[in-house]
């Protein structure tokens, strides 16, 4: 019932737990304890009636609630972000704190522009705030991903494997069986290592690109008149960053549970767990 298709908002439900409905609503309810009187009580239920069927229907009300959800998305993403950022030892967030004061540079010389070109600056801001987002996420598994390369030795991985493999004829047929498990979960663990170390330098890469084109963005936007230019070099820049957001998903999804996890990566909540793990 007044149920928004696109965001899954139940607009009925909002507009019942409005705060302004419950005070009236709890007004009513004092009023009938006060009056001794069923009235009161039963004036507030055909007007609660008579609101339930026309507000959640109404396309203003429906406004308000979307801002409301967006609001609290919102705070919830810089919630998330900030929690991603106190991960981070201090040089990484040192690193960032340069980036935004390059951000800051951006939009404090483009302030400058005419009222025709605000529309161009709105983008543009849009735009850095994503690419901030990004750049912290990305930091973000950068660190995590050096995390997992500090405490793993990809040489006692082979050789514990080549242990297994030599000695596998002589063992018993029941230990066979296990330390055919045991060194196909030890090959896993060798590529898995191959692909985090290469998806590290990855990371970096793109962390440094975003870094050089808002600088140039930063030194251009002293001079440079037309924010249309800025635009595009920002999309362009979109569109490696999500493309390489996309490449640490799917490497992180190697820490995904498999039929050859052990019992103690079963248990991992998430991928930066497994991947300290």
């Amino acid at each position: 019932m007044a149920e928004d298709k696109d965001g899954g908002l139940n607009y009925f439900k909002e507009a019942f737990h409005w705060q302004y409905n419950k005070i009236a609503l709890v007004g009513a309810v004092a009023f009938a304890v006060v009056s001794g009187s069923a009235l009161p009580l039963l004036l507030g239920a055909g007007l609660e009636l008579m609101y339930l069927s026309t507000v959640p229907t109404n396309s203003r009300f429906q406004r308000l609630v979307r801002s409301w959800k967006f609001d609290e998305e919102k705070r919830q993403r810089q919630k998330s972000l900030s929690a991603l950022f106190y991960e981070l030892p201090p040089e990484m967030q040192a690193r960032y704190g340069n980036l935004d004061a390059i951000c800051r540079g951006i939009r404090q010389n483009y302030t400058r522009l005419t009222s025709t070109s605000q529309m161009f600056v709105d983008q543009m801001e849009s735009k850095l705030e994503g690419l901030s987002q990004s750049y912290i996420r990305l930091l973000n598994s950068a660190f995590q991903h050096r995390e997992y390369l500090r405490v793993t030795n990809p040489d006692q991985i082979k050789k514990e494997c080549a242990q297994l493999e030599k000695n596998l004829e002589s063992d018993p047929a029941k230990v066979q069986e296990i330390n055919r498990k045991r060194i196909e979960i030890l090959k896993k663990r060798s590529e898995k290592y191959a692909k985090v170390r290469e998806n590290c330098q990855v990371i970096d890469a793109q962390c440094a690109a975003i870094e050089d084109v808002l600088q140039l963005i930063r030194d251009q936007s002293v001079t440079m008149h037309d924010p249309q230019q800025i635009s595009d070099h920002l999309d362009n820049l979109v569109k490696d960053v999500e493309q390489t957001e996309e490449t640490v998903r799917e490497v992180e999804s190697i820490f995904d549970m498999s039929p050859l996890a052990t019992p103690e990566f079963d248990q991992a909540p998430d991928s930066r767990t497994r991947i300290r793990n």
